[in-house]
């Protein structure tokens, strides 16, 4: 139960000392938040969590310094000693960590074992061992034994001896013994079966997408760099657009091509220049989170598809929050129609069209190895986007070997949502454009292409767009790794 499970934690947490420093937030390494050290041994608490009975850990002590290194092995002793089995690999240890351990695996180059057996107090049974090789020099009064023992075992002491120090262990009695050991234990136990898990997580997807969310619902409410920039920045937009172009939005103002191109520029223009800070702000705070995810993911935390679903389900009120601002500043200055209908419908496009941008960029960096890579990606991306959105050039004066894009480009629907829901039932409103006197939604058909009875058609395909880059981020997340350890 829940209760059981806290009680755990708190176990886990006064195991690794890290009961201290429970509500700190682990922030960025070597920006903000915890240290070094401190950031190890949170790794080896997580790790605790799921209450394994054999840990495996590569080097904990690399890049600490003596103090720091001594207290992430206080906190491995301290795992050990609650019966778990810990596996280490260190390189230079110091004396008071070399001799924290109980057993010692000593390889030479090559992989060839040449130790395995007690430490011993103070070092005594591997000091003891090699001694008893002939032609070995004895340690000094308070040498390192680590250090000792990789001189004595060296390739030019070998040469110097004329021994093979992997030959004298398989003939020792020590390596006969553990052999024997691992030949009983080998053999299973009457009766038992093989281990076998009937799901290869431990909890239902249900419970894994409720623990995702719950997580990143934390990590977007502690990150307010990402957050509160996107909010900024639409309020900003939202006043500049509605000052810029104030009340040109209201029919009574178009009389002619130019003042229907103005106000069809500023929808032009709001949309993509939100989405597409929309999508580069997202993009540092997944690939920055993308680490951790491969963490979690190889530990058998979660489905990558439950991680997944979780972000982009996280996005969704951040993206409305940023539509109602725009709808609450900037609609009434530009001076849309205040009909229900035309209100919605403007505010669904615009929810669709930046989500999307989100998502977008969410893909880029799940499909790319670096920040880097997936900013210029992107880049390549808002230009196809602005090219091809049929208002810089229209639909029927796009190539042919062009339009496919125009068909597959999410601006191109939004725009074409936008526009004939503002203003393509205005069929008595009647316009000069390039000599002629058309309808207002008579020259957005000849001119961009935009038919009214098409507008459920794009409404259904500017939802799908959304969809689709979510599915195709939760397949890259599942599918994809670019770790490089």
């Amino acid at each position: 139960d829940s209760k059981a499970r806290n009680e755990f934690v708190n176990e886990v947490l006064e195991t690794i000392e890290l009961d201290e420093i429970r509500d700190s937030l682990v922030g960025i390494p070597g920006v903000n938040g915890l240290s070094t050290e401190q950031r190890k041994r949170l790794t080896i608490a997580v790790e605790l969590v799921s209450n394994p009975s054999i840990i495996f850990m590569d080097e904990p002590t690399s890049g600490l310094d003596a103090r720091a290194a001594a207290i992430v092995m206080r906190a491995v002793k301290n795992v050990a000693d609650t019966g778990r089995t810990v596996v280490c690999t260190i390189h230079q240890p110091s004396i008071d960590i070399f001799e924290a351990f109980d057993e010692l695996m000593l390889m030479k180059r090559g992989g060839e074992l040449i130790y395995a057996g007690p430490v011993g107090h103070h070092s005594c049974e591997v000091i003891q061992y090699f001694q008893a090789i002939p032609g070995v020099p004895r340690i000094k009064d308070n040498y390192n034994p680590s250090t000792w023992m990789l001189e004595v075992t060296s390739t030019s002491m070998e040469v110097q001896l004329g021994a093979d120090f992997a030959q004298l262990y398989r003939e020792s009695s020590m390596c006969k013994d553990k052999d024997m050991v691992v030949k009983r234990l080998s053999v299973p136990v009457p009766g038992t079966t093989d281990l076998h898990f009937a799901t290869r997580f431990p909890q239902k997807f249900r419970e894994q997408f409720k623990a995702c969310l719950w997580k990143q619902c934390l990590s977007y409410w502690r990150t307010p760099s990402y957050n509160l920039v996107r909010f900024v920045f639409i309020t900003l937009s939202c006043i500049f657009f509605g000052a810029l172009f104030w009340q040109q939005g209201n029919i009574n103002h178009i009389n002619d091509q130019q003042s229907l191109f103005t106000i069809l520029g500023c929808m032009y223009g709001i949309t993509l220049f939100a989405g597409i800070n929309n999508c580069q702000s997202v993009m540092p705070f997944i690939s920055m989170e993308r680490s951790v995810v491969y963490r979690e993911r190889f530990a058998g935390m979660y489905s990558p598809w439950a991680y997944s679903f979780a972000q982009v389900a996280m996005e969704i009120p951040y993206v409305l929050m940023q539509v109602v601002l725009f709808m609450l500043i900037a609609y009434p200055m530009i001076g849309y129609a205040w009909t229900a209908a035309k209100f919605f419908w403007f505010m669904y496009t615009m929810f669709c069209t930046l989500l999307c941008f989100v998502y977008m960029g969410m893909v880029v960096v799940s499909f790319t190895p670096n920040i880097q890579f997936a900013s210029v990606l992107s880049s390549m991306f808002y230009t196809l986007q602005n090219l091809m959105s049929g208002f810089i050039v229209p639909a029927p004066q796009i190539p042919r070997w062009w339009i496919w894009f125009y068909y597959v480009s999410p601006m191109s629907w939004a725009l074409r949502v936008l526009f004939t829901t503002q203003f393509g039932d205005y069929d008595d409103r009647m316009i000069d454009v390039f000599g002629e006197t058309k309808s207002v939604p008579a020259f957005m058909k000849d001119y961009f292409g935009f038919r009214r009875d098409l507008l459920p058609l794009a409404a259904v395909i500017l939802a799908a767009f959304p969809i689709l880059l979510a599915v195709l981020f939760g397949y890259n997340i599942s599918k994809l790794n670019f770790q490089r350890r």
